[in-house]
């Protein structure tokens, strides 16, 4: 229930469900019209273009054409209007929103509502606060220049001069349509705000499954000294004391004992050289898997596919390899989702070829806007910093367009 209640909040639904309930409206009274009753017109440019022809709105294969344009107009908002368009806007979003705007204009004067709040969800600030203005200025043009039948009616029974009449008019449309630009924004910054949120949840999962693993490694590590010291010790006791036994044991003469307790002490011997080599592999072994942390981060984000090509050398890095690998590519993947709204993230790791393959290669590659000239912000300069550390380096292959981000790390720093 709570999830079904969380997708009904959403905007995208909420404006899916406003266009789909207009355009019923627009075809159960198209259907109505056809039948022979009386019904409104459609009183869109192309009804204004067609009266000037000598056409009656009224006429079948108008509303028809009506009919499907308005059809169009439902299709393309509602594929528009996804929730993945509005978390990260398609890169001709301008485009199709003067598309749907045009054939809104064209049909009915009451559509172009919906299209500026959709304007303002996919839209920077700037470009949907000009489009507004412009759904202003467009409707009082169109109010001179290709009135409706209402409208004409109006103009001719109001005896207000002109630009009294167009001041009305631009105030109610100012309102009508900042009412639209507002509205938009807000669950534009809605999903900003659940973008960040999904970064920094994230985020926060990766480094917790990583911390996790340096927990672990930290305490079979502990075990391992323990052992060393608390068994070994212990041994090497034992064996002393055995070779003291067989030692008195001699001097009785008691051959059978002797020989017993001489295989104790090879027996001890024996156990005290495994346990030491046993701690020597477990201390050679102490390796963190960073894949578990690297797909909890790309699980987290559920606005923007981030797509893992990893080599099994992934699953045994050093600790400080892999924490450092890690938050480099937690700075490079949140920044893409977050500022350079990018549809789709690669992150790729694998040995460098060579001879002596120590160096873990990490490569962070995103479709985002980019930027034409770098400049090196805080980002950037700690995972040069952090890669320094550790006798690596850090390079930026491409800034634009997107970024590719060349992490170097000595595997077993």
């Amino acid at each position: 229930m709570d999830r079904l209640l969380a997708r009904i909040a959403q905007p995208a639904f909420v404006l899916r469900i406003a266009a789909l309930a207009v355009c019923l409206l627009e075809l159960a009274s198209a259907v109505w019209g056809l039948m022979g009753n009386p019904t409104e017109p459609y009183d869109g440019m192309l009804a204004s273009l067609y009266r000037r022809l000598g056409g009656d709105t009224h006429d079948a294969p108008f509303v028809l054409a009506c009919l499907a344009l308005v059809t169009l107009f439902a299709w393309h908002f509602w594929r528009l209007a996804r929730q993945q368009h509005l978390d990260l806007p398609p890169r001709n979003a301008m485009s199709r929103v003067l598309l749907l705007d045009l054939l809104a204009l064209t049909v009915t004067p009451g559509l172009p509502f919906l299209v500026t709040v959709l304007a303002a969800l996919l839209l920077n600030v700037r470009k949907a606060f000009g489009f507004a203005l412009a759904q202003v200025v467009i409707n009082v043009a169109l109010y001179w220049l290709l009135p409706s039948e209402a409208q004409r009616a109006e103009q001719l029974q109001n005896d207000l001069p002109w630009w009294l009449n167009s001041l009305g008019l631009a105030i109610s449309m100012v309102a009508l349509h900042g009412m639209a630009f507002g509205l938009g924004r807000l669950a534009a910054a809605e999903a900003e705000r659940r973008r960040w949120f999904q970064a920094m949840l994230a985020e926060k999962d990766s480094g917790e499954r990583l911390q996790v693993e340096q927990l672990r490694y930290a305490e079979r590590m502990s075990m391992a000294r323990e052992l060393h010291d608390v068994m070994g010790h212990h041994l090497t006791a034992l064996n002393l004391h055995l070779q003291l036994s067989d030692a008195l044991l001699k001097r009785h003469d008691e051959s059978g004992a002797a020989q017993a307790v001489e295989k104790a002490r090879l027996g001890a011997a024996g156990l005290l050289a495994e346990v030491r080599a046993a701690v020597s592999r477990e201390r050679e072994s102490q390796r963190i898997n960073l894949e578990a942390a690297l797909r909890t981060l790309a699980e987290g984000i559920a606005s923007t596919p981030i797509e893992l090509t990893l080599d099994p050398v992934a699953q045994d890095l050093s600790p400080r390899c892999a924490h450092a690998l890690l938050r480099c590519v937690q700075e490079a993947v949140t920044n893409a989702v977050r500022h350079a709204g990018a549809t789709r993230v690669q992150v790729s790791l694998d040995l460098v070829d060579g001879a002596d393959a120590t160096q873990v290669r990490v490569r962070v590659d995103d479709n985002g806007r980019g930027t034409r000239k770098l400049r090196e912000g805080n980002g950037l300069k700690g995972m040069q910093e952090r890669m320094a550390e550790l006798g690596g380096t850090m390079q930026v292959l491409r800034h634009h367009p997107g970024f590719l981000i060349e992490l170097n790390c000595p595997r077993h720093a």
